[in-house]
């Protein structure tokens, strides 16, 4: 009678494997550092030239030309602070209205009455459906070419919206970068408030309401508008991290929290438009009035300590 006997291995020793096996390879290292040397290279050229690019960063790049100085960095810092009170009134607006301030229709809760609906069911199970896929990594490349597609793409849109020109353009699943004359705040940090391709599906659905009649357009709309979103959400979140050009370029701080308030003000905007949930007023109102409570809380603790009349 023979036993089979099973070797473990320690638990250590397999994450040491699995970190050298993340580890690039000498000709990996080599070919990535090139690609740096050279991408240098191009923007001091386009520097000289006028041009300034905006790009998507896989890899951690650590580009010490888009440091802000000092006196620059400081300012967005503080308009960072300032921002985080809407920031945060903002998010309290959206989670906890309780009802529905709207004359023509009775008081309801507002909550109960969204995730009933079925709008937001259709809503919810594409959100369920990418997060899955994501986190199953089945065509990460795939995806991942797909969310810089789309990242260098707003890049171009807000660039032309701004006045500017693209002069170069380049997408591929270690990066992207736009060559264009003209950059601020709205070309650099659009790409991670602006679901590009949730966009692309709304103005599909418009067009095809135009010409043709077709059976569960609404829910199709809503089922791929959920899955496009979150794909935005999830893959930006994945992106944030990796030392982005786009962030350190008007300060990492404010950038960060410009997208996280533009984000929210995106979700309200979202289940403001599903219907027999969330409303524009309701949203609004419940808004100003904690608005109204901060400015009297604030009030009220500045004067314990200044003599205010």
């Amino acid at each position: 009678m023979t036993r089979r006997t099973h070797k473990r291995i320690p638990r250590s020793r397999s994450k040491q494997a699995n970190r050298r096996a993340m580890r690039p390879s000498i000709f990996e290292a080599i070919q990535n550092a090139n690609s740096r040397a050279h991408q240098r290279a191009n923007q001091r050229a386009w520097r000289r030239q006028g041009l300034t690019s905006v790009r998507a960063a896989i890899a951690d790049t650590h580009d010490e030309e888009y440091l802000l100085s000092l006196p620059q960095l400081t300012l967005r810092t503080l308009l960072g602070l300032l921002l985080l009170i809407p920031s945060v009134i903002s998010t309290l607006a959206l989670f906890t209205i309780t009802d529905v301030y709207d004359i023509s229709q009775p008081t309801a809760n507002v909550w109960s009455q969204l995730i009933s609906s079925k709008p937001f069911l259709f809503f919810a199970v594409g959100t369920f459906l990418m997060l899955g896929w994501f986190f199953s990594k089945i065509a990460s490349q795939g995806f991942l070419y797909l969310y810089v597609l789309g990242h260098e793409l707003t890049h171009a849109l807000f660039i032309y919206i701004c006045g500017g020109k693209v002069s170069g353009f380049k997408v591929t699943t270690a990066g992207g970068y736009v060559m264009t004359n003209k950059s601020n705040i709205l070309i650099s940090l659009s790409p991670y408030f602006v679901p590009f391709w949730s966009v692309v599906v709304l103005l599909t659905s418009l067009v095809l309401r135009l010409f043709w009649q077709i059976p569960y357009l609404d829910e199709a709309l809503y089922l791929l508008i959920g899955t496009t979103w979150t794909f935005h959400l999830v893959w930006t979140l994945w992106m944030i991290p990796r030392d982005q050009p786009d962030l350190k370029e008007n300060g990492t701080f404010f950038s960060l929290v410009v997208i996280y308030l533009a984000n929210v003000l995106l979700l309200a905007t979202l289940l403001c438009l599903v219907p027999q949930g969330l409303t524009f007023s309701a949203y609004l109102y419940n808004w100003a009035v904690l608005f109204m409570d901060f400015i009297e809380l604030s009030y009220l603790t500045l004067s314990k300590y200044l003599p205010l009349q």
